[in-house]
C-alpha cells in the first residue's frame, strides 16, 4: 500500500473528466493535478486510498509533446483553468472523448469517433472550438474575503487584507486574482474600484465560518456587443454602507450602466439570493446575439461565452428542422435566448422557466424584438407539462419540437416521462454535463410504452476553453 508523501515516477496515460492526469504505479491508479497526457513526472502521494491515490507533481521529468506554458501565472493554484497547460487542439480532442465516454459508460450507447467508425455506432462529432480561447466570459462571480498579505516567511502575524479572486481547487481558500484571462480586461478596473470602496469605508468581507461580515461576492456581467457593464455586490445584509460612495466609485469605470445589490443572508454555497435592488441605472443591461437584442439582469441565465453561443444556437436551430409550421416547447428557457432564436423559424414557441425574473426578462426580450409568437410562463417545467397547463386555464398544446436546456443536474425524470407521453417529432437536448446527458438520453431511448427515441446528432461545442467543461447539442427522433 502506498503511504502519504511517498514519491513515485509515473507516465500520464489519460485524464479524468475534471482534467486531472491519470497514471499507474505499483498496481495503483494515481490522480495527479497539473499533469497532462504524455508527461512523465515525479509525484508525491497526498491522499492514499486502498486501490488508488491522489498525488501532486513534484517534477516534470519528461514533458508531453502536447504540454504548453500556461498563460496565467495562477493557473495551477486557481481551481478554474484545469487545462491551460494542454494545447488547445488536444483540449478539443479530450472533450470529445469525455462526451463519447459518458455516452458509452453511463448511457450504454455504442459510440464512435472518426478514428473508430463502426456499424450502428453513434458518431460524436469533433468539438466546435474557438479561434481565440481566452477573454470569452461575459460573466464573472468573484468571492470576496480577507486573506493574509504575503509576508517574509518568518511566521510572524501577517496583516489581513480584503481581496477578490477565485478559490483554489476543491477548497474555499481564496487566490487573489485581479485579471483572470478568461474574463474581460475591464473587470480588473471594476474590482480595483470596488475593493478601494470597501477598504476606504471599512466595509467588511463575509466570513463563511462565522456567518459574519457584509460582502460575499461581486458579480460582473458585460454585454459584448454593447460594452454595457452590470456590477452587483452580493451581501449578507439588508443594505451596503455609503451606497453613494459605491456609485461614485463604480460609475467612473467606463461602461458601467447598472449597479445593483443582491441580498443573500443564507449559509451555504448558493451565490445569489432572491432579492435584488437597483442602486444606479436600470436593473439590467442589454446585449445583441444572433440578430436579437436581450435584456440581462443579475439572476438571468445567459450563456457566458457569446461567441460560442452563436455556434451552439445555430446547431440547435438546425437540429430542430423548423419549417415555420411547428409548435416548439423550450422547457428551461431562461431569458428566452433559444426560444426567440427558434421563434423566427416556427409557428409558435412556448418557454417555461422557474425563475420569475428570467421570465419577465424573456417577455421583455420578445417585446423588444417585435416577436409575437413566443409565450413565456413561470414554473417548474416538470410540473407544468405533467399537468398539461402552462397556467390555470391555459392548456398546453401538442409540441412538434421540444427543446431541453437543463442545469447541470439534467432533466427531472417526471419531465422526461411527460415529454415521452407528449411524443414530439424531435427533441433537441442542449447539455452542459455529459454524464447527466448520457443518463437522460438512455431514458429517452428506453422510452415509455410504445414511444422511444434514437440519437441522430451529438455535436459538442467548446463553450468553456481552458476548463474541463463542454456543452453538447443532441437531436433525438422517434425510433
Amino acid at each position: 500500500m502506498m503511504n502519504k508523501n511517498d514519491i513515485v515516477t509515473v507516465t500520464i496515460e489519460d485524464f479524468t473528466r475534471d482534467g486531472e492526469g491519470i497514471g499507474r504505479a505499483d498496481g495503483y491508479t494515481l490522480f495527479i493535478k497539473d499533469a497532462v497526457i504524455g508527461d512523465t513526472v515525479r509525484a508525491r502521494i497526498t491522499r492514499p486510498k486502498k486501490t488508488y491515490a491522489y498525488a501532486r507533481v513534484e517534477e516534470i521529468l519528461e514533458p508531453s509533446p502536447d504540454r504548453v506554458k500556461a498563460a496565467c501565472p495562477e493557473a495551477r493554484r486557481c481551481g478554474g483553468c484545469r487545462l491551460q497547460e494542454l494545447s488547445y487542439e488536444k483540449q478539443l480532442v479530450f472533450k470529445r472523448k469525455v462526451v463519447a465516454d459518458a455516452l458509452s459508460r453511463i448511457g450504454k450507447f455504442p459510440v464512435c469517433t472518426d478514428s473508430e467508425e463502426r456499424d450502428g455506432a453513434i458518431e460524436v462529432k469533433p468539438v466546435a472550438g474557438m479561434a481565440d480561447p481566452f477573454r470569452y466570459r461575459n460573466k464573472a462571480q468573484y468571492p470576496i474575503a480577507c486573506v493574509p498579505v504575503r509576508g517574509d516567511g518568518t511566521g510572524e502575524h501577517r496583516e489581513m487584507r480584503i481581496e477578490a479572486g477565485f478559490y483554489a481547487g476543491r477548497t474555499h481558500s481564496l487566490i487573489p486574482v485581479r485579471d483572470c484571462l478568461l474574463t474581460r480586461e475591464v473587470n480588473a478596473s471594476v474590482l480595483d474600484a470596488f475593493l478601494r470602496y470597501m477598504r476606504e469605508n471599512s466595509v467588511t468581507a463575509y466570513d463563511e465560518k462565522t456567518g459574519r461580515g457584509c460582502v460575499r461576492h461581486l458579480l460582473i456581467r458585460e454585454g459584448f456587443s454593447t460594452g454595457e457593464l452590470l456590477v452587483c455586490p452580493v451581501i449578507n445584509a439588508e443594505s451596503l454602507p455609503h451606497p453613494d460612495r459605491l456609485i461614485r466609485a463604480l460609475s467612473a469605470v467606463p461602461g458601467v450602466r447598472s449597479i445593483c445589490v443582491n441580498i443573500n443572508r443564507k449559509p451555504g454555497n448558493v451565490i445569489l439570493g432572491d432579492v435584488t435592488k437597483a442602486l444606479f441605472g436600470d436593473p439590467f443591461i442589454t446585449d445583441q446575439l444572433g440578430g436579437l437584442s436581450f435584456r440581462i439582469s443579475p439572476r438571468s441565465f445567459y450563456q457566458v461565452n457569446p461567441v460560442q453561443t452563436e455556434v451552439l444556437y445555430r446547431e440547435a436551430v438546425r437540429a430542430a428542422g423548423l419549417t415555420g409550421k411547428e409548435t416548439v416547447f423550450d422547457l428551461y428557457c431562461g431569458i428566452g435566448t433559444i426560444s426567440l432564436s427558434m421563434a423566427k423559424h416556427a409557428k409558435e414557441v412556448y418557454g417555461i422557466e422557474i425563475i420569475p425574473d428570467a421570465v419577465r426578462d424573456a417577455r421583455e426580450n420578445a417585446e423588444r424584438n417585435g416577436i409575437r409568437n413566443a409565450h413565456f410562463y413561470t414554473g417548474a417545467a416538470e410540473d407544468l407539462v405533467a399537468r398539461g397547463e402552462f397556467e390555470r386555464g391555459v392548456p398546453c398544446p401538442r409540441a412538434d419540437v421540444v427543446v431541453l436546456d437543463p442545469p447541470r443536474k439534467g432533466c427531472d425524470p417526471v419531465l422526461i416521462r411527460s415529454v415521452l407521453l407528449m411524443a414530439p417529432e424531435r427533441i433537441v437536448y442542449v447539455s452542459c454535463d455529459p454524464a447527466t446527458l448520457a443518463r437522460d438520453l438512455r431514458l429517452f431511448a428506453d422510452g415509455e410504452g410504445d414511444v422511444s427515441y434514437r440519437i441522430q446528432l451529438i455535436q459538442p461545442v467548446d463553450m468553456f476553453p481552458e476548463t474541463s467543461h463542454v456543452e453538447t447539442v443532441c437531436l433525438l427522433t422517434h425510433s
